[in-house]
């Protein structure tokens, strides 16, 4: 892509090809809430497929540097707005007894895309112009998320905060079965009128008695980013290069191991607990390879 584009060698251009995504996605994230509360949690997905699709072809098709960055800065929006909208919709879908379980499905998922990723990459040593496949293959799941999402179900929760109970309790009909209907009306009424009487303006979630929790989630992400996983997703061929390791294979070990790590989280989320694996994986993270805490 460097030799195509015009930057091979320039190590601010090289980072501002990954970099420049991941701005995209701090100013999707933004909106992510506000979107998804806007027009459904349905409809805010396949708006966040509409950017990825548009990036993703901009980029293949780019013939300089600028070109990929605009490319890269409409993908990263398309993440931005992405992963929030599927916590919430998971949070909201799925029965209490297996949430942590469905919400591990989007981590899992998350890593199959990059093994495949890695196994689409493969050719683009050998073949020119390759890396150009690379991004339109990017598209294909940003437009299957755009068709299936037509025939999903709409959040419950988001139907009946609109004044849209009959709506919601369709939709719980599908999810659920008729049995469990009146019981999950009856959960998500209850929860409603807690969430009404617990209304907080967005300053009390700095200084107010919200301000632990909001403390707790942010700097659990925060040191999630700043503990480098990006940079061995993004830079990994770089990296293992440089320390004489082949990295084809370096980035497959990677990809399973993360992959691995995932199915774990999978079938212990329910029985173990968030907090055990939250430990678990921080210390894991945190451990390097000369067998010293960093």
């Amino acid at each position: 892509m460097s030799h195509d584009l015009g930057f091979h060698g320039d190590t601010m251009a090289e980072g501002l090809v990954v970099s420049t995504c991941l701005g995209g996605a701090f100013v999707g994230s933004l909106f992510s809430g506000s979107i998804a509360d806007g027009v459904g949690r349905r409809r805010a997905f396949q708006l966040c497929a509409l950017p990825l699709i548009i990036g993703s072809s901009m980029s293949a098709t780019a013939k300089n540097l600028w070109g990929m960055l605009l490319g890269r800065l409409f993908v990263g929006t398309g993440m931005g707005i992405g992963p929030p909208v599927a916590a919430l919709y998971v949070a909201e879908v799925s029965p209490a007894y297996v949430r942590g379980t469905y919400g591990s499905c989007s981590q899992l998922a998350t890593c199959l895309g990059l093994m495949g990723a890695l196994f689409i990459g493969f050719p683009a040593k050998q073949i020119e112009g390759w890396w150009r496949m690379c991004f339109w293959a990017s598209v294909a799941p940003a437009a299957l998320l755009t068709v299936f999402m037509e025939f999903s179900v709409e959040s419950p929760h988001w139907l009946f905060k609109r004044g849209r109970g009959a709506e919601a309790e369709a939709e719980f009909e599908k999810l659920l079965g008729g049995p469990y209907v009146k019981g999950a009306m009856a959960e998500l009424s209850k929860s409603q009128r807690g969430d009404e009487a617990d209304t907080v303006k967005l300053s009390e979630l700095f200084y107010g008695r919200h301000r632990k929790v909001v403390f707790m989630g942010s700097s659990l992400f925060a040191l999630q980013q700043l503990s480098g996983i990006n940079a061995v997703f993004y830079f990994s061929s770089t990296v293992f290069k440089s320390a004489g390791v082949p990295s084809e294979s370096a980035n497959i070990c990677v990809g399973i191991a993360n992959l691995l790590g995932s199915l774990f989280a999978l079938v212990s989320m329910d029985k173990l607990g968030r907090k055990a694996l939250l430990i678990a994986s921080f210390s894991g993270s945190g451990y390097d390879y000369s067998g010293n805490f960093s």
